[in-house]
């Protein structure tokens, strides 16, 4: 301990030189900071000065002290008295500091009366220290003109202790109130110089009050300015808070004003009803594909939303008609976009919203309304929406119509690339109705598809039943409440399921409809398991009794029964579990093949259904859940060549093992349209991929390209460019011969010619000669292909490098 004293009496100097200048540096920032108030800069500045002086008058009187000359005499003297009057300043400085913070930060009204006793105490020792100038009482000085300590040096001490004890007693009462590092810094001020205080006590030659003070002094500073950059960031982050919440709250209001505007303009229309909304969701849903921004997306919902606003301005007399326009009301129907157009222009802060009205009725050949432009001419996401426009409206019913099917909605689609439609919009409209196996996107107005109403009344047997609900490889939960109809005295008063399959999802009794619409029947099953087998190639029951046959007769005929149904496919088998909660059923349905699909419809006789509740789980089944009570039905039972043969029963629903490009590589097979199969894209396609492992499925899948062997081609990742030329060669007749063609089964041959960055596949097929181009960036690694399809098999395939 004698050592480190020693060594701090030899460096004294050396370190009050350095602190000095320090507090020098820090009054120089204190007086160019602007984060500041004023009255705070100068109290700060006042402390980092007097720190500055308190050593540099402390090192003088250890420089001038034995010095007897007239200089040495008075600078001693001098030192000395400002040593003690700085070492009385330095806290009450302090003090005004504590003050300031206190009432200027709103913790106080006015300062606390503690800190007022302090100033006091401060002006005493101040007024104590000039007397002991010309008395001695605080200390003397030598022959030799040093400085010697007197009597009353304790008392000199007191008054600067007191003051920091005082100020301890405010920060310890307000800490929690103070910022973390504002509050540890007046903490510190105001113990550190009060235990050095009590050591100069018994220490001698080492000023160690002085130093611990200036210390405090610059680390408050410091620490001011980080609690100041604190309280601004702070202040900031509740201003950038606020203006995002100003930012969403006018955003919701928009959002909320837009639907609304939306809404009025659907009900002018009562075949119409969530038209705006649905070719809202569907035109951001195309710009997303097409790679469009976050911020342009949203532009094209709210331009899609309200793009039919100019209707506000036509007759409901005109809209609501049911027969055919007469040429003069077509005319005025043709009038909407721009009445839109003038409604719209008025926000000036979003102009697309007049370009989504005024434009969505133009077509890409020049044949639209209202200003005939043509191709690009038309805005981009006026293109977008006329896409979706048209695709809600057939997808919809009207008053002379049901919802149009929706492989119908797709030729028309197809026809339409480039004439009505923006070739790219089409195509990825086209692309979205392949994906949507289930035809989900389509208006909906039914229980069963979870929205409207949630009654059925069925009067004679079938008399109304409900849109089929697709049956996946994933349970389907089915819950409704049904009780008889008031004044029925029959036996026959049940809720009755019908599993069956046509284009557009719904129960047909009409024999026209039913040949039209691909409509068969697979079986109908009762409430209570009573099962009629139509098209099923085999069913198998089972029923167990929970209650007796009479108790559950009697709830029937008297209250409401609740009926549970769970329905499950896999391939070409479908579970039903059903409880009425007096026996529960289950059937096994060995449907005609894997290829078609399976709709469950709820109907009945002399019932009233209600309360329907429809969820389904995401948990999938696999091979073996279902027993299987038929042979299954395959295509593919051939021998194979180079991989195994693929049966592709929907959409892409199996692919071949992936195989590796090479230059020159050629594939050939033989490929034949299920019997099920009726349009022209049920056939084979070719994709070019890339994972890890060369598997379609496989780790970082991405996928370059489709092409279809029909010549459409399909680009999926954004690092690559697809390009398809088709030509039709003289042996190609018509569509309707392709789709016979393809069903008899033809051998295929593809071509692979590979280059840096670039993949092309030719081939001949069925009358065309197809060449597709795909271009990828160099960053893609192996790039691999595989064969899939649409309800056809693929056999026979031979691999030729």
């Amino acid at each position: 301990m004698g050592y480190i004293l020693d060594l701090i009496k030899e460096y004294q100097m050396n370190i009050m030189l350095v602190l000095s200048s320090i507090c020098g540096m820090l009054a120089f920032f204190v007086l160019i900071t602007k984060t500041l108030t004023k009255r705070r800069k100068w109290i700060m500045l006042a402390l980092e000065l007097a720190s500055m002086l308190l050593l540099v008058f402390d090192r003088f009187a250890y420089y001038y002290r034995g010095n007897t000359d007239v200089v040495g005499y008075w600078m001693v003297r001098i030192s000395n008295f400002l040593v003690f009057m700085f070492t009385l300043a330095i806290p009450l400085i302090f003090t005004l500091y504590l003050i300031d913070i206190l009432v200027s930060d709103d913790k106080y009204d006015k300062p606390p009366l503690r800190l007022r006793h302090s100033c006091y105490i401060a002006v005493i020792g101040l007024s104590l220290l000039i007397i002991s100038q010309f008395t001695g009482f605080y200390y003397t000085f030598d022959e030799l003109n040093c400085y010697q300590r007197a009597d009353g040096f304790i008392i000199s001490y007191i008054f600067p202790l007191a003051i920091l004890l005082i100020d301890l007693s405010v920060v310890i009462d307000n800490y929690r109130r103070l910022g973390r590092f504002l509050g540890l810094s007046l903490l510190l001020f105001s113990i550190v110089p009060t235990s050095a205080a009590v050591l100069q006590i018994f220490v001698y030659g080492i000023s160690f009050t002085n130093i611990s003070l200036v210390g405090m002094a610059m680390i408050t500073y410091i620490m001011s300015l980080i609690d100041t950059n604190d309280m601004l960031e702070q202040a900031s982050m509740r201003e950038i808070e606020l203006e995002r919440e100003e930012r969403r709250n006018m955003k919701l209001l928009f959002e909320q004003t837009a639907s609304a505007l939306a809404n009025a303009i659907d009900a002018k229309d009562k075949y119409t009803h969530g038209h705006s909304r649905r070719v809202a969701k569907y035109s951001q849903k195309i710009a997303h594909y097409a790679g469009k921004t976050d911020k342009e997306c949203e532009e094209i919902y709210f331009a899609a939303l309200l793009h039919d606003v100019g209707k506000i301005g036509i007759q409901d007399s005109i809209i609501n008609k049911e027969g055919k326009l007469t040429d003069e009301e077509y005319a005025i129907i043709k009038s909407h976009p721009v009445i839109g157009k003038q409604i719209l222009s008025s926000i000036s802060q979003s102009p697309y919203l007049s370009l989504g009205a005024n434009y969505h009725h133009e077509r890409y050949d020049g044949n639209g309304y209202p200003e005939g432009l043509k191709g690009e001419d038309i805005p981009d996401l006026a293109r977008i929406i006329a896409v979706a426009d048209a695709y809600d409206a057939m997808t919809s019913k009207r008053s002379y119509r049901d919802p149009i099917p929706q492989q119908i909605v797709r030729e028309e689609f197809v026809k339409g690339i480039g004439t009505q439609f923006d070739p790219v919009y089409a195509k990825i409209m086209i692309h979205f109705i392949d994906l949507d196996s289930e035809y989900q996107m389509k208006e909906r107005e039914d229980p069963y598809e979870l929205e409207g109403d949630t009654s059925l009344v069925c009067s004679s047997y079938r008399s109304s039943s409900s849109a089929g609900i697709l049956l996946t490889n994933t349970f389907t939960h089915i819950r409704l409440t049904t009780k008889m109809n008031d004044g029925f005295k029959e036996d026959i008063f049940i809720p009755t399921f019908i599993i069956f399959d046509s284009i557009d999802a719904r129960v047909y009794e009409d024999e026209n409809k039913r040949r039209d619409l691909f409509y068969l029947e697979y079986a109908t099953i009762r409430a209570d398991g009573v099962i009629e087998v139509s098209e099923a190639r085999n069913v198998k029951s089972e029923t167990k009794d929970i209650k007796s046959a009479a108790e559950e007769s009697k709830a029937f005929i008297h209250d409401e029964v609740t009926i549970e149904l769970d329905a499950v496919r896999f391939k070409d088998h479908a579970l039903i579990r059903m409880t009425d909660g007096f026996r529960s059923h289950e059937i096994i349905l060995a449907l005609q093949d894997s290829t078609r699909f399976a709709y469950i419809s709820v109907t009945g006789e002399h019932c009233t259904i209600t309360d329907v509740d429809v969820n389904k789980t995401d948990e999938e089944i696999s091979e073996g859940f279902i027993p299987r009570i038929a042979e299954e039905i395959s295509y593919i039972n051939v021998p194979a060549g180079d991989i195994p043969n693929v049966q592709v029963d929907g959409w892409r629903a199996a692919s071949s093992q992936g195989i590796k490009v090479t230059d020159g590589m050629k594939i050939s097979f033989h490929t034949m349209s299920l019997p099920t199969a009726r349009l022209v894209w049920h056939c084979a396609f070719a994709f070019l991929f890339t994972s890890d492992d060369g598997k379609p499925d496989g780790e970082n899948y991405r996928e370059l390209t489709v092409l279809r062997l029909d010549g459409e081609g399909w680009e999926e990742d954004e690092l690559a460019d697809n390009q398809v030329s088709v030509t039709k060669l003289d042996s190609f007749t018509n569509w309707n011969d392709w789709k016979t063609k393809n069903k008899s089964g033809l051998d295929c041959e593809l071509t692979y010619h590979k280059e840096k960055g670039k993949v092309i596949i030719t081939t001949e097929y069925c009358g065309l000669s197809i060449r597709s181009v795909t271009t990828y960036e160099e960053t893609v690694p192996e790039v691999y292909t595989a064969l899939t399809g649409d309800q056809c098999a693929i056999t026979n395939i031979r691999i030729k490098r």
